[in-house]
């Protein structure tokens, strides 16, 4: 099984377990752990994208959601007023995250006066205003309007990439001042319409590596709670390294939960109930990380379709970990298996240190190392296994070599 969890760290979640149980019963501890996986696996998150009629609102829900403007189940995406009311797209992975395609504002099918009572705005956690071309004055009522129900926004230019693309041309191009450029030429476009202290993103639908867009993401994620930055985090698109780390950092938030009630459970005296729940625990933990990474089949076949390379050859990187519909309990029992002896090295004498303080009222010390063992590898095998199927999304085709020509009458010998 992938990466070794060191001792110390073992001995350190020990601690924790410790700590927690030095300050509570129990129960409380074990109350509170099922509360928190409860909240975390039923919370909702709902983003608004809102703007003008074609500033590419049903693309950027796509683009959110890891799909293409073209596979079933797509927002329609036009030239036209293509979005007549208010609807929802829900992630295809986690359906509890809906990123919702608003209607245009101050469009004839939607006045400014109508807008906010026919798209129930009270709904959402918070908005994207969208522009290609500049901000209107609707924008700003818009905005003020979120303000005013204590929720958050954010102005976003859209087709940013056309911009850059037409600027090229000049002889003395340079793509940061060019950045710079558009982006004050918007902020002074807000300023004017009376937002006083606007700030702007640039982004392009086509590739959320260019422009604003990784600081639109940390600056959502900034502004959520936990559990809504939770969700937002599961969702987000494999950026790059960083974005794996993070939605490593926030699984691990859960290995720790996971164990506890793995372990409470081995307090229970009916002989192979710890067993059949650390299954439990474990293959529905492992299926979920994967899909956390993207390394679930219906992912692997939405990413090849965006970036034009076959499923195999993107499935080909995943050395360490599996894809999320290979994994059983069977599966997980192979795991088992061949870290039995790693497992008991680096853990059994960290226990004898604990189970005096802790024997007498926790007596499945044991299935919560199992549990916390296993989980934390095997992210750091998924993280590490996402990260190969990223570098080959994004790696160009190689060049194949020139192709000599021949003279008429010579012969090509293979």
């Amino acid at each position: 099984m992938g990466s070794a969890i060191s001792q110390e760290i073992v001995r350190d979640e020990l601690g924790k377990m410790k700590e927690a149980l030095d300050n509570n019963s129990l129960s409380d501890v074990i109350k509170q752990s099922n509360i928190n996986l409860n909240l975390l696996k039923n919370t909702t998150l709902d983003v608004a994208i809102t703007g003008v009629s074609g500033v590419g609102k049903s693309s950027l829900v796509n683009a959110l959601r890891g799909m293409t403007d073209f596979e079933e189940g797509a927002a329609e995406t036009g030239t036209v007023e293509t979005t007549m009311n208010a609807k929802g797209y829900p992630h295809p992975t986690f359906p509890k995250v809906t990123i919702w395609d608003l209607p245009g504002i101050g469009t004839p099918c939607f006045k400014a006066e109508e807008y906010l009572r026919k798209v129930n705005f009270e709904r959402y956690d918070f908005f994207m205003i969208l522009s290609s071309e500049r901000f209107t004055t609707n924008d700003i009522l818009l905005a003020r309007e979120i303000c005013n129900m204590n929720k958050k926004f954010y102005y976003v230019c859209t087709k940013v990439d056309r911009r850059v693309k037409s600027a090229r041309r000049q002889q003395s191009f340079n793509e940061e001042r060019t950045l710079e450029t558009i982006r004050k030429y918007y902020c002074a476009n807000l300023a004017k319409a009376g937002e006083f202290w606007p700030r702007v993103f640039l982004i392009c639908s086509w590739d959320f590596n260019k422009y604003d867009f990784p600081l639109l993401q940390k600056t959502l994620e900034n502004d959520l709670d936990d559990l809504k930055r939770y969700a937002l985090i599961t969702t987000m698109p494999n950026l790059s390294r960083e974005v794996l780390k993070r939605k490593k950092d926030a699984m691990e938030g859960l290995i720790w939960t996971l164990s506890l009630v793995s372990g409470a459970v081995g307090v229970i005296p009916i002989p192979g109930l710890s067993t059949v729940c650390d299954f439990g625990i474990l293959v529905g933990t492992m299926i979920d990380f994967c899909k956390v990474f993207g390394l679930d089949e219906d992912s692997l076949h939405r990413l090849a379709s965006r970036v034009g390379k076959p499923v195999p050859v993107l499935r080909s990187a995943i050395k360490k970990s599996e894809v999320a519909n290979r994994i059983t309990r069977e599966f997980v029992t192979r795991l088992w298996r061949r870290s039995t002896v790693c497992r008991t090295m680096t853990t059994a004498e960290i226990f004898l240190d604990f189970i005096p303080v802790l024997g007498s009222v926790f007596g499945g010390i044991g299935s919560f190392a199992t549990t916390f063992y296993m989980l934390k590898s095997f992210l750091n095998d998924v993280e590490e296994d996402a990260a190969n199927v990223l570098a080959i999304a994004t790696a160009p085709y190689p060049s194949l070599p020139p192709q000599r020509k021949f003279r008429r009458g010579e012969l090509k010998v293979n």
